[in-house]
């Protein structure tokens, strides 16, 4: 036994470890989608391949995966006959090995007190380039295959009984493009895990191993009951929701587009299950299919963590295994949620998140109060060229948006669910790359009306300064985030290439295509759904959103049925006259 003190110190001590990891690798990170996107994950996981801390800072579809990292490298090394040893870097980004997917690559380190596995520290990050058919690491929406995908990393020793296999580095660096900024963001996580290494090895030696075992199975106890618990105050019964993605619009093959995406969440007692029977088969040609372990249990695992135990409400919460224990999740082989290897899952970023979406909208049905409506989903652009001094490659999340909470409108244009990165500055932007960012701004005239309304997208505008191409991976154009409880539905996202005089309308994704210094990108992100009855919303909150320009005089009218004088006051009279 060990005292409840002494677990909370040893498992904040693992928490901070995990936090240090993840600030050394933003700071020692070579590019923006790690320094600024904060594009990373870090982890420490025990012997076992459970997970018992990660980075609080950094995106949970990269921290969350690290223990099927673990897994994965632990099934592969046992089939091919090899062990781990003091000093081994193990880099791993296998999407049907517990990755999320291939370009989110880990390095892990496993720690040892002589002989002896302790535990293993672990960083994630995605990286601009991983050797795919076209630039980029997002954006490739037309490979055939996990082959096309890039580079596939098994299990790999990069440094082997701490002697760094040379070799394998020749291969990363002659096989990437953006080799020094690729492979130098590598080098970084391997600093980073290695220095979450030494501090887990300080923090045994300060406790010993057997008070720091047993702290950490207290700990792991501690927050399976908080979820337990959490998931037994709800009542016993099933309920179902599904929504759709976009998949490839401008396809001529039925089973390309309109992508159904369903969720059934049973809860019985104090255990819970989510059943993805009724998801769309798997696009065996195309990349949007996700990983089950890496993508898939996260995007669930996060979406109900969030409802049930939502930090505003609870606090702190300790995030490791034990909040995943009551948890089953469950998928029939060979759909979007299971897919069966070769085929591909380099662009399971919007799928993903519009299955939390999915999960979201199931659980509205039993927690109305804690929840949502509709998410405008994300879209990510790889840019790339080449200048005097090599090829350039960069990435860039634009913003989606949440729906409306009680309580609450919306968040505009922000990362949604289980993503969670920052947007670029546009001032890295201009200083690193031939870019020109012309355009940033809320969008105007779209709003996912409710009593609290749906947040806002952005409009963001590119310019290339130079030759050079872009690939685009995204959803949103075809089908609104929904409203709930008398809520309207938000607003569809969309995109024009401009060049020249010529605007042309674009799809969701896009493959790789060549583009002139000059040519432009127009991207205006969707609106969130509304939550509640448009006509109850405050008249003050309407007014405010056409006095910042976000909606007319005359969407106040016809979308919240509040009348406004020519001077912008609420014409009190002419609103309740329309409210009835």
């Amino acid at each position: 036994m060990v005292d409840p003190v002494t677990v909370s110190v040893i498992h904040g001590a693992l928490e901070t470890i995990a936090v240090e990891m993840g600030f050394k690798l933003m700071r020692m990170a070579h590019s923006s989608i790690i320094r600024e996107s904060e594009d990373f994950g870090a982890a420490i996981i025990d012997r076992h391949g459970r997970g018992l801390a990660e980075s609080a800072q950094s995106t949970p579809l990269q921290s969350g995966p690290i223990p099927g990292y673990i897994r994965g490298i632990k099934r592969q090394m046992e089939k091919r006959g090899e062990t781990l040893r003091p000093g081994d870097v193990i880099m791993h980004n296998d999407p049907y090995g517990g990755a999320s997917h291939g370009p989110d690559v880990a390095f892990v380190v496993p720690v040892f007190i002589g002989e002896q596995l302790v535990g293993f520290t672990a960083t994630t990050a995605h990286h601009l380039d991983i050797g795919a058919l076209t630039p980029g690491s997002c954006g490739i929406v037309d490979a055939i295959d996990a082959y096309a995908e890039g580079l596939q990393f098994k299990a790999i020793k990069v440094y082997d009984r701490g002697v760094r296999v040379e070799p394998v580095w020749q291969i990363l660096h002659d096989n990437i493009r953006a080799p020094e900024l690729v492979v130098g963001d590598m080098e970084a996580q391997v600093a980073a895990a290695r220095i979450g290494a030494e501090r887990l090895l300080d923090l045994i030696g300060r406790y010993g191993m057997a008070t720091f075992d047993a702290a950490c199975e207290a700990a792991l106890a501690h927050t399976e009951k908080l979820m337990r618990q959490a998931i037994a105050s709800l009542p016993d019964g099933s309920w179902t929701a599904h929504t759709f993605i976009d998949g490839f619009e401008d396809s001529d093959d039925p089973a390309r587009r309109d992508l159904r995406i369903q969720a059934t969440v049973t809860i019985a007692g104090d255990s819970l299950t989510v059943d993805l029977t009724g998801t769309a088969p798997q696009v065996s040609d195309r990349p949007i299919n996700m990983p089950f372990e890496g993508t898939v249990d996260i995007a669930v695992w996060l979406t109900i963590r969030s409802i049930l135990l939502d930090t505003a409400v609870f606090g702190h919460i300790p995030v490791n295994e034990g909040l995943t224990r009551p948890i089953t999740i469950t998928a029939p082989k060979g759909c979007l949620a299971n897919p069966i290897f070769p085929a591909p899952t380099i662009a399971r970023f919007s799928p993903g998140n519009q299955l939390a979406d999915t999960v979201m909208k199931a659980l509205a049905q039993v927690v109305p109060e804690r929840v949502s409506a509709g998410i405008g989903n994300l879209r990510v652009m790889a840019f790339s060229g080449e200048t005097a001094d090599g090829p350039w490659v960069h990435m860039e999340i634009f913003e989606g948006s949440y729906g409306g909470r009680q309580g609450s409108d919306g968040m505009d244009a922000v990362d949604t669910l289980f993503a969670n990165t920052r947007n670029n500055p546009v001032e890295d932007v201009e200083s690193h790359l031939p870019l020109r960012v012309r355009r940033y701004e809320l969008r105007e005239g779209a709003v996912g009306a409710g009593r609290w309304r749906g947040g806002l997208g952005s409009v963001r505008e590119f310019e290339l300064l130079a030759d050079g191409g872009v690939s685009i991976e995204g959803d949103g154009h075809t089908y609104r985030p929904w409203g709930f409880d008398g809520g309207s539905d938000g607003h569809t996202a969309n995109m024009q290439l401009i060049s020249g005089n010529i605007s042309t309308n674009m799809p969701s994704k896009m493959p790789y295509r060549r583009l002139r210094a000059g040519d432009r990108f127009q991207c205006a992100g969707p609106a969130g759904g509304g939550y509640g009855p448009p006509r109850q919303r405050d008249p003050e909150s309407v007014r405010a959103d056409v006095l910042d320009g976000l909606l007319t005089s005359d969407a106040a009218r016809t979308a919240f049925g509040v009348a406004l004088t020519a001077t912008l006051a609420v014409d009190v009279a002419g609103t309740a006259l329309l409210r009835e």
